[in-house]
Order: structure tokens, then sequence, then C-alpha cells
């Protein structure tokens, strides 16, 4: 039994086998097993290293291996996790660590983009939103969380499907309002030349071979002779449902089932074809597998054992030679509710409209805010460019002494005063200069009486 597989289909969906033991001589080369499917879960990442590190406790896949599909939605099975080795709990503790550190900083995320900076933030009850673990405790793995991490993959995958569903829906209508969009935009002639393509195109995509019930004898013979090769006359639902048990593990699960209906969706789906959208085959896929599931699927496991297979193939449907109605057969919205989508979208498109004259607002406001502070920068530079002309008329500084030279100080007295400053002589007036005659004596000089 898939440990991931049985914790994900009641955890529910998800995989990595919890091995069979056989004998030696059947044992095979070690292959590296497929990567699991993704759930679509946001905490799928969580779950799945859940479950690895669960896979690793002899105690643990001993009685899973034991344990029913009730026994794990019942939260019986995780009262075991009290008697898992030490190291297994040690690895939990860090897993529990590490998705309460990441749920964290994803409402960290959230609050910064819808809040004002510096409110302070009460984790604790925003943890409390998440339904697949224990947010009182954040520190080590309990029994608790193993069994709130199955509650919440169970109830979650069980709306996964419906989920799709309305998706799918949504994608529908977006397609016939463009469609009736592009109709409103021609004229007349083209409006009409269009409408008879869209019904050509339309028709040609209903023209298929006959589309078998899916879990019926005869889409099951189908597969038995042209995918596995076999007789028809010699079908076998037992040696059927274990050539389709790929994974050997007793069970058919809903890959396993969807991948009957490839033949099935082959005769309407070709995606070389502009008629054919692959959108609707994954659609048709889906509702080929609920519709065995319902009807097989007595416990509702989302697994199909080989006791419910064979049941399924004794009831009178089961022989039954009916049709499968396709996707574009059904009615999948009604004209109320594509009229409720478009006043939708002209909302949203009304609230984009705002959104963006708003952000063309502040995109010309920062234009303007620009253009000031550029006129702003250009009356500073010519400010700046005027003192420094202001500056150059004034004339240029004395140079300033070369700091090579030796400067020389003249010593006064002490309290000494200083010196007027001499008067410059008046220039002597030009006379011509006559030579003393030689040997002529000096004149002689007055006396003078001191009475």
């Amino acid at each position: 039994m898939q440990l991931s597989w049985l914790l994900a289909t009641a955890l529910l969906a998800v995989a990595a086998s919890v091995p069979i033991d056989r004998p030696k001589a059947e044992k095979k080369a070690e292959e590296t097993p497929p990567e699991p499917p993704d759930t679509g879960l946001y905490y799928h990442r969580y779950l799945q290293e859940v479950i690895n590190v669960l896979e690793t406790d002899s105690h643990f896949r001993e009685k899973l291996q034991a344990a029913n599909a009730e026994d794990i939605k019942s939260g019986k099975l995780s009262k075991e996790l009290d008697f898992v080795s030490h190291h297994v709990r040690t690895k939990l503790d860090e897993l529990k660590r590490q998705e309460v550190s990441r749920l964290r900083m994803l409402l960290k995320a959230k609050m910064d983009a819808t809040m004002e900076q510096n409110v302070q933030i009460d984790h604790l009850g925003l943890l409390k939103q998440f339904e697949h673990l224990d947010p009182q405790n954040q520190h080590t793995f309990e029994a608790r969380d193993l069994e709130l991490l199955i509650q919440a993959a169970t109830k979650d995958l069980e709306n996964y499907d419906a989920a799709h569903h309305e998706e799918f829906k949504r994608y529908e209508m977006l397609k016939e309002h463009e469609r009736r969009e592009y109709l409103k935009s021609l004229d007349e002639e083209k409006r009409r030349a269009e409408e008879a393509r869209f019904q050509e195109l339309r028709q040609k995509h209903k023209e298929h071979p006959k589309i078998n019930v899916p879990g019926s004898r005869d889409q099951l013979k189908e597969v038995w002779e042209e995918t596995d090769g076999l007789d028809p006359s010699e079908f076998n639902p037992k040696t059927f449902f274990k050539l389709h048990d790929t994974n050997s593990d007793g069970v058919l699960d809903e890959q396993e089932l969807e991948a009957l209906f490839t033949k099935e969706l082959e005769k309407v789906y070709d995606p070389r074809n502009e008629e054919d959208d692959m959108l609707e085959m994954e659609e048709e896929r889906l509702r080929m597998r609920e519709h065995v599931m319902k009807n097989v699927d007595l416990n509702q496991d989302r697994l199909v054992t080989l006791e419910e297979f064979l049941k399924s193939t004794e009831k009178k449907e089961f022989n039954e030679a009916g049709g499968w109605e396709t996707v574009d057969e059904t009615q999948v919205y009604s004209e109320a509710e594509l009229q409720r989508f478009e006043a939708e979208l002209a909302a949203q498109e009304v609230e984009l409209g705002r959104r963006a004259e708003h952000l063309r607002r502040q995109h010309q406001d920062l234009q303007e805010q620009q253009v000031r502070l550029d006129a702003q920068k250009k009356e500073y530079q010519q400010a700046v460019l005027h003192m420094e002309q202001r500056k150059s008329q004034q004339g240029e500084a004395p140079a300033a002494p070369d700091p090579g030279e030796e400067l020389k100080f003249q010593a006064q007295a002490p309290h000494a005063a200083p010196a007027e400053p001499a008067a410059p002589a008046a220039p002597a007036p030009e006379q011509n200069h006559v030579e003393p005659p030689q040997n002529q004596e000096p004149p002689p000089q007055p006396e003078v009486q001191i009475q």
C-alpha cells in the first residue's frame, strides 16, 4: 500500500510507495521512484515531507500497512506517532518549525501589501486560519498535528474537484463572452460569416466515434483489446485489474483509473484540430474518473480495491451498451450565470479603469514634480555661476608665498613705538655739474662767539 497515497487519499492523494515484501527471486533492479504528483494544496510540500519522514520509521510503516482508510481518517493512526523513534520525531519537529516560519512570512507579506507600516501583527491569531497544523504549539510535531494534517488534506482534496469544475465553468463563460463581443464588433455580413464558421467547427467536433461509458464492459474491453493487445473474447476483469494496477499495490488510484480513459478521449480530442479544446479534454477526463469512483468506490476512500472492482462488474449497468455525453453535449452554465459573469467582468473593468486613472494621475504628478525639481536645479546652478563671476571681477587674490621660501622677520625693540615712515625725498632739480678747481682751499668758516 502506498503510504503517501493512503495518507494523501486519506491525507488524500500523493505518493511514495511503501515497498511490498517479495521473494528475492522476484526482486528487480532498483529503479528511481517517480516524483509524486502535486496535490495542488498550498501545503503540498509540507505534506510530502512529513510523509517521507514517517516512511523511514519501521513501526509506523507496519501500523500503516495494517490500517484502513477509516483508521487514518478517524485519527487512530495518528496516535502511533508516540511510538516512532526519537530521530524521526526530531525531523518532524524541524519540519513543523519550518512550516510555521513559512506561514509567518506569507502572512507578513500579505499584511505588508494591505496594511500600514509599523502595525503590530497577531501571528498566533492569524495562524489559526491554517487548519493543517496546531498553531498553539509552534515548535514540536505531535499526534494532534498529524491528525489535523490528515483532516485538512481530506477535506481540501474532496473540494478540489468541485473547485476545478467551477474554474472550468468560468473558462467556458469567458470564451462565450469574448466570442459575443467579437461578433458585436463586426458588420452584419461578417457577423453572419463568423456565425456560420462557428457552427461548422462545432458540428465537426461532434463527428467522432461512439464514446463508451467509463467503467462499462465495452469501455474496458476496448482497452483490453487495443491497449493491452489481448483477445476481447477472453476478457477477464480480475486479470484486467492486475494489468492496470501498475505499481502492484493492490488498488487502482485516481491516476491509474484516468489512464484507462485515454482511448475514449482520443476519439473526441486531437490537439491538431482547431475545433478541439484540450482544456475541455481534461475536464472530460475528470468527469469520467468521478463517474467510475461514484459507481465503484464503495467506501469513498478514492481508491478502488480488487473486491470493489469485481463487484462493479456484477452490476446491471456494467453490461449496458449506452453512450457517454461529452462536455460539449452538456450544459455547463446557464444564460443567467453567463449574465452574472459578464456583470462581474464589467465591474472588474470599471475598477481596473479607476486604478489605471489613479496611476495615471500619480504619474502626471511625479512628472510635474520632476519639472519643478529640474527648474530649481537650474536656478541653483545659475546662482553659483553668478557668484563665481562676481569673484573673478573683484580681482585675483594675492599670491600665496611659496611653501619652500624662507620667511624673514624684522626684529624691533621692546615697547618701542613704531617709526614714522620717512617722507620720500623730493627729486633735486637737474643742474650742470661743475668740477671744483684742484688745490683750492675751502672757504673760511665763520667764527661763532659764545657769550
